[in-house]
């Protein structure tokens, strides 16, 4: 595809590294000259100097001939983005998408607004990281979690710790006398290495475990996890942005103490009159003495989105060395990420690749339904809407001779959600999850064509 990137900002560099590795023909389009220097160093793309909202900078471009134009300029300038979407669909851009940081745009009543100006597709990555974060604390036996058509399935992810029964058990002989599976684990995590699971695969302590669940298979393949449930009643959040603002107002009805910490006097006055089911602290985020007097210990929950990586990581673990049951952090440096869960972080959460994970699927078939990174997994998770004729409907799932660096884990027809058998037959205009090594994505691609 022919894709051209309107911003080089932190998510415009890594769409352009991620879409350049998948061989697509990238164009970045920057005003500023450094930012500019900065994605060509570490991206195979052409770059175009000038405003995204320049009608002759877009023709430079080439933007009539263009496949997909994604406006991601920072999230200060959303108002640039959607100009600047809107310019390319009418100069021919095949999509045009942008990102914005206005709830507003979002609302249904507002929605045909914006399809009139030609704009294929709205994400606010804050809107669905905080969404994410909200959930995370109200299932808080997952680590991650993720809905397949309004929650017929669901992905979660769990460590197995030294009371797991899934220790040193190999996966057939958890699930060799089960005739008819409600999960299937799709993926393990260890030591940095993403291994799809077969037959023989034994599980080793704190494996991370990526597990597709029927409803009622939940509360049993939590079981595996060696991990004891807990409510969460008491939350603290760091951070006063427009993140924690959201995570606050999704929870504050919910969680009877909620606590919120921004140094910011005049951010705390706003956030106070904007949540008020929630108890806003005027103080520094750095200073651990003011989480210790502020009940740390009592917490049940500490998300930190502070808007500094280094602070988020740091505070977490003290929360961690305190005793606390899940924490989760912001985190936008890439590299921190492994570092960030290898010291015992429960949950990250990263912007860019929530971005990708929602952009990423337009530059696939037609056919593919939702798309999501997955923290440190070196493998992606689809969801496909099954053609009539394709080549997944020829046959049982053991004979169709599906990509081994890849697993069809569940399948949802109508109303119903069910976990793939090697037993199983897919039909045309079925729901089909799937994760699959970046070695498999081509061949996987071509079973749904």
């Amino acid at each position: 595809m022919k894709i051209i990137i309107g911003g080089a900002g932190e998510v415009g560099c890594h769409l352009a590294e991620l879409l350049s590795n998948e061989r697509h023909q990238i164009t970045v389009v920057e005003h500023d000259e450094t930012r500019l220097r900065h994605v060509a160093g570490i991206a195979d793309v052409i770059t175009v100097e000038g405003l995204t909202t320049s009608i002759s900078t877009l023709q430079k471009a080439h933007v009539d001939k263009c496949d997909l134009y994604i406006a991601v300029s920072p999230a200060q300038e959303q108002d640039m983005n959607i100009v600047s979407a809107a310019l390319a669909k009418r100069m021919g851009a095949k999509k045009a998408i942008a990102r914005i940081n206005n709830d507003e745009y979002l609302q249904e009543d507002n929605q045909s607004l914006f399809s009139d100006l030609g704009i294929d597709y709205l994400f606010y990555p804050e809107k669905i990281a905080a969404r994410e974060i909200a959930d995370l604390l109200q299932q808080a036996y997952t680590d991650e979690i993720m809905d397949f058509s309004g929650g017929k399935l669901q992905l979660v992810v769990y460590k197995l710790e030294s009371d797991s029964p899934a220790l040193n058990r190999k996966l057939s002989d958890i699930t060799g006398s089960i005739r008819e599976l409600s999960y299937r684990v799709m993926a393990v995590l260890r030591q940095g290495k993403t291994i799809i699971p077969h037959g023989d695969c034994e599980f080793r302590l704190h494996d991370l475990l990526y597990v597709i669940t029927e409803r009622k298979g939940l509360d049993e393949a939590i079981s595996y996890s060696g991990r004891k449930g807990f409510s969460v009643h008491n939350v603290m959040i760091l951070g006063g942005s427009r993140m924690a603002e959201m995570i606050a107002g999704k929870l504050e009805r919910k969680v009877p103490n909620l606590k919120l910490i921004e140094p910011d006097r005049q951010r705390c006055h706003e956030l106070a009159e904007l949540l008020p089911h929630t108890l806003v602290i005027n103080g520094d985020v750095h200073n651990t003495d003011l989480l210790e007097e502020e009940d740390l210990r009592r917490m049940d929950a500490f998300v930190a989105v502070s808007g500094s990586s280094a602070t988020n990581i740091l505070s977490c673990v003290i929360a961690k060395r305190l005793g606390i049951n899940r924490t989760i952090a912001e985190i936008e440096n890439m590299d921190y990420i492994k570092l960030a869960e290898s010291m015992g972080i429960n949950t990250v959460i990263n912007k860019k690749l929530i971005t990708a994970g929602r952009i990423f699927r337009f530059t696939m078939s037609h056919n593919v339904q939702s798309l999501k990174y997955l923290n440190s997994l070196d493998a992606e998770l689809m969801e496909f809407i099954v053609k009539p004729g394709s080549a997944v409907t020829k046959g049982k799932v053991s004979e169709i001779g599906f990509p081994k660096d890849a697993i069809i884990g569940g399948i949802i027809r109508g109303d119903a959600g069910t976990i793939a058998l090697g037993s199983s037959e897919i039909k045309a205009y079925d729901r089909v999850v799937v994760l699959a090594l970046p070695s498999a994505l081509n061949k996987v691609n071509k079973f749904f064509e």
